[in-house]
Formats: structure tokens, sequence, C-alpha cells
């Protein structure tokens, strides 16, 4: 594990969102000064997004910029006057099933905003750029765990494909301006604060209003729950791991992502683990203490049976592994939801 570097000055964008709450939380508690970058897009309750951003500002190493990826001048300007040492890149279009709708709200931030952060690294000369990116690359894959070296050519949707994109842009910057690049591939991410959007979001709601829950493929899915605090210890983790380019192809370790020709790095964190969509809203069920009516519906297009991390390169570069139990993340998403909404 590399050894942790005195804490410096961090761009976040998304820092209101779901997972750059928790991380930005987790890096100011740790010392570092973050400039967030959010655009407070209406995808979901804003409110929300509102009541994360007024934490963060209780904290006197924080402030924000609200503007969005697309406005390259707010975004130049933000990063010009803060002048980051690293960025995490976690804005982003969300949603897989809404980009069957809205799928040129992707291309725009997800592709276009992409850019225009990466440019800003290329400029500042960043330490280490860290992107966002998804099991939903995968696509069409079948063989599972998923390994950072299977190839992932086959998206699903367009969100899977603007997100294989900003990884081929990435790889592409940093071969040609020696950027450390590393790219990290969330799975089924849960936690307090999550999206209305998200599973268990949606499955805890409806429980407890007494309407049904909508289980897709008769329920047969599977999925490597991620409990969010994991996640962004493996992301904080990563910042430590620097991609360095090879002396030659030939050099790079035999089960490491790392490009044979530029610092560039794709790393999956997940818990490791497939779980059943049955069980767990067994585990909702078990924490709320009531039953789930279960609407058993066809699969979705654009979806996939299961998904499944192999996390050993993480472990390798880290020492760390995500390990909390479903049945014990989705009890803190409960009580989390619980005090909330006052229910």
């Amino acid at each position: 594990m590399p050894a942790s570097p005195l804490p410096g000055k961090v761009l976040v964008t998304g820092s209101a969102g779901f997972i750059g709450f928790h991380l930005t939380r987790l890096l100011l508690d740790e010392g570092w000064t973050v400039l967030g970058y959010d655009g407070m897009t209406p995808y979901y309750d804003v409110t929300l997004k509102r009541r994360r951003n007024q934490m963060l500002l209780q904290h006197p190493n924080f402030r924000v910029v609200e503007a969005m990826l697309e406005d390259a001048e707010s975004l130049d300007n933000a990063a010009d006057a803060f002048e980051p040492d690293i960025i995490l890149h976690l804005a982003a279009q969300a949603g897989v099933r809404y980009s069957l709708e809205e799928p040129k709200a992707y291309i725009e931030s997800n592709v276009i905003g992409t850019f225009h952060v990466m440019e800003v690294a290329r400029r500042h000369s960043v330490k280490h750029l860290l992107m966002a990116s998804t099991s939903s690359v995968y696509g069409g894959n079948e063989e599972m765990p998923f390994l950072e070296t299977d190839k992932a050519d086959l998206p699903l949707t367009i969100y899977a494909a603007t997100k294989k994109a900003a990884e081929a842009m990435g790889h592409s910057y940093a071969h040609l301006w020696n950027l450390p690049v590393t790219m990290f591939r969330f799975f089924t991410v849960y936690g307090p604060w999550g999206r209305p959007d998200m599973a268990l979001y949606k499955f805890v709601d409806a429980i407890l209003n007494g309407r049904p829950i909508d289980l897709y493929n008769n329920g047969c899915l599977y999925r490597d729950f991620t409990y969010v605090t994991d996640l962004v210890r493996g992301i904080r983790l990563l910042i430590d791991a620097i991609p360095e380019k090879p002396p030659r192809p030939a050099d790079v370790d035999p089960g490491d992502s790392l490009s044979p020709v530029a610092p560039f790095r794709v790393v999956n964190i997940g818990n490791g683990e497939k779980t059943s969509l049955l069980n767990f809203v067994a585990a909702i069920e078990a924490s709320l203490g009531v039953k789930a009516v279960r609407n058993l519906m066809p699969m979705q297009k654009g979806d996939v049976e299961a998904t499944w991390a192999d996390s050993s390169l993480l472990s390798r570069l880290t020492g760390f592994r995500p390990n909390t139990d479903v049945g014990e993340g989705v009890a803190k998403f409960v009580a989390w939801y619980r005090d909330y909404y006052g229910k």
C-alpha cells in the first residue's frame, strides 16, 4: 500500500451528489481543502442535494461553485482560482433507465463535460485525475466476476456508452500529456443519502407507503451491492496509487489494467459478491419489519441479469477491499431514511 501524501487541494465534481457528498466529507475529515463543483440538476429532488451541500458548507475547508460541466468558462475560472492538486470527477448524468428517454443529456454531461474536466487537468498538470466509470461498461459480458482486463466493447445503453467513451478519452489524455489517470468502475452503490431513483430508496419508500415494488426479470437479478462508505474509502486510497507509464509494454504485471503506453489504469470498486435481488429485498423487509407486495415484471430494455466485481486489483493497489454486509448496509440506510423523513 502506497504512503499517503500530505493533504492538498482537491476539485470534486458532483460534490452534492450521493457519492460526491460522502467522498467530500471523508476528504474534509482528513484535512484536505475541497472545491466542490455541482450543477444541482433537477434529475432528482434538488432539496436532497442542497441538504447535502449545506452540511458540507459547515466545514471551513470547503466551498462550492454551482455551474454545469458543459459551461467550460465557469469550470475554467473555478479551477484557475483554486489551482487543484488532484481532480476527482464524479459529476455525470446518472441512471441507466433515464438514458432511454433523454440520451442527449448523457452526451452533454458525460462526454462534453468530461472533456472539459480533462482539459482543466491538462492545463493545471494535476498530480492525479480520477474519474468515475461504471460496471455498466461490461455490458454484454457474461463471464464473471468482471475483471478490469476483460473487454468492455458491448455497451447496452447510451449511459454505458458515454462512460466507456470517457474511459477512452482518459486514456488518450494520459498518453498525449503524460497525465496520470485512474478510472474507477462503480457497481451497485447504496447507503444513506442515496438517490431517490435507486432501487433501495424506491423499495423502502414503496413498502412504507403500502405500494408494491417492481421486480424486473421476475426478481431473478444479481448485483454486486457496494456500501457507499466502502466505495469512497476505495476512491480515497486510489488517490495515492498514481499510475506510471511502464518503461516497456512487457513490464505490465499480469492482472493489472495499467496501460502499456500511458499512465492510465482502470479499477473495479465492488464488494466482490453476487447477491440476488430477492435476498436484497429480504434484507429490506427485515430492517423495516414489513413485508413487501411484489410486482413481478419482465426484463427491462438495456438491463443485465448480473454484475459481479473482481476487486483483487483494488486490494493489490491499496490494501483495501469493500466488505460491508448487505444486511448491515441496508439497516443503516433504513435508519437514515426514517430519521430524514420522520417515518
